[in-house]
């Protein structure tokens, strides 16, 4: 067996460590400084973006975590191309701006012909470099860019996040259930197949959201429709077939609540996983009790894969309890991750203490509002709150620091459960919600560079 010598590689052997959230941030601080060293000297030169970050702040070295909170990429980062790039389809022009988010050259790539961005992300996916979008739904969608390293991660971790937080074993022995649509993007159909991989019984198969696959391009041509309502240059000819589309998605969306709940029923006596957004496993549990099923009904080692929280959707106070009740889950089999799509690993949260566990391979630092400074704290126990960032050195394809959207309360004390390690509690709010704006310092700087050199 070849040894393990890099700081970054003694952090990521802890994946599969059965007390990986057991080390203090103390204990770990003096390697995980000497691996946010490593990961910067190797990118510093490869990364245009970082490169510019460090001669701006003057830094040369990362002595300390203080060190690192300039090179740190704002979320908006991923969304600093300009948006007449996709819009007018100039693939040649996002391509290049990928590079300067990217260590990696982008070579290679044949941009002859392409039919839409779904198209793009296709031919990019085929050369090694693998595309992740937020949904914009709200404006511009986030690309992320990833390597083949970056999707073997993912595999590892999300089977191993999962099995932590939620006891259960991979033991490919369960009918999976999901109970929404996933945007069809490289990051998510890989842990999808992972996932199933390692919990579903081949024989049983798995049950996917009966929902027209979500592309990107889709999701892109929702939000150009928007914008050219809300800026009065849509047609009324755009304007009603924008309506008739909606109206036949939501249909669609209505006849697959219905069909999934059918389908939980008629499985009831296997062994389930069910995955979904709470609002999504609310609607098919509350088509379950229509039809006069619920806990009594279902094997009681069933477990539930929640992703994400609430996405503002507006569910009853007990939401929780009715989906527990409905499908026979017990609360410690109710398994929730807090992660983002900028990183590349998961923070599962533990059945004791209800706190998000950080991993030794995932830096946590909470910035001012800010996020220009960090604020003050202990290594040694405390709670501090603030800005959420953090530095995932299990990142290969782009830079693994960023500077999130979430307001955060970070306790390096023991949690309940009895992990030592840094923890995260469970009241992780956006500032966008909170205060209905989020500034982050650098942001506009950043932007204004990407633009340039792209």
């Amino acid at each position: 067996m070849r040894e393990v010598t890099s700081a970054v590689e003694k952090l990521l052997s802890h994946v599969a460590a059965p007390d990986r959230f057991n080390h203090t941030a103390a204990e770990l601080r003096d390697l995980q400084v000497e691996a946010l060293n490593e990961r910067f000297q190797d990118r510093k030169d490869k990364i245009k973006l970082l490169r510019h970050r460090a001669e701006e702040a003057g830094i040369e070295e990362i002595k300390s975590v203080e060190d690192m909170v300039p090179l740190l990429f704002p979320h908006t980062a991923y969304k600093s191309y300009p948006e007449s790039f996709l819009m007018e389809e100039r693939w040649d022009r996002l391509t290049k701006w990928l590079g300067t988010v990217s260590p990696y050259p982008i070579e290679g790539v044949d941009l002859e012909g392409i039919t839409d961005i779904d198209d793009w992300i296709a031919r990019l996916a085929a050369k090694g470099y693998f595309i992740s979008c937020s949904s914009g739904t709200t404006g511009k969608s986030a690309m992320l860019i990833a390597s083949q390293k970056d999707m073997d991660w993912s595999k590892l971790d999300t089977v191993q996040v999962f099995s932590w937080g939620s006891g259960v074993k991979p033991e490919a022995n369960r009918y999976m259930v999901g109970c929404a649509p996933v945007a069809t993007v490289p990051k998510n159909q890989t842990i999808g197949e992972a996932q199933t991989k390692a919990f579903s019984d081949p024989a049983l198969g798995r049950w996917s959201y009966p929902v027209p696959p979500i592309t990107v391009g889709s999701l892109t041509k929702m939000v150009v429709m928007r914008k050219k309502m809300a800026d009065g240059t849509a047609s009324p000819q755009e304007i009603a077939d924008f309506e008739a589309t909606s109206a036949g998605r939501q249909q669609v969306l209505d006849d697959a609540i219905e069909l999934t709940a059918q389908n939980i029923i008629e499985n009831r006596d296997k062994l389930l996983m069910v995955s979904g957004l709470w609002s999504g496993l609310y609607a098919v549990a509350k088509a379950v009790r229509d039809k006069g099923y619920s806990a009594k009904d279902f094997n009681p080692d069933n477990c539930i894969y929640v992703g994400g929280g609430l996405k503002r959707a507006q569910l009853p106070a007990d939401y929780k309890l009715f989906v527990h009740e409905t499908f026979n889950i017990r609360p410690e089999q109710d398994f929730q991750n807090y992660s983002m799509q900028e990183l590349n690993s998961g923070m599962p949260k533990c059945r004791e203490g209800n706190r998000y566990h950080v991993p030794p391979w995932i830096v946590p630092m909470i910035l001012n509002k800010d996020g220009d400074a960090l604020e003050p704290y202990d290594v040694n126990g405390g709670e501090i709150e603030g800005r959420a960032a953090f530095f995932d050195l299990s990142l290969d394809g782009r830079w693994g620091g960023v500077i999130s959207g979430d307001k955060i309360s970070l306790d390096y004390s023991p949690c309940a459960c009895g992990n030592k390690g840094p923890s995260i509690r469970d009241n992780i709010a956006r500032y966008a919600d909170l205060e209905g704006d989020d500034k982050i310092g650098c942001a506009g700087t950043i932007d204004a560079y990407v633009r340039g050199v792209a």
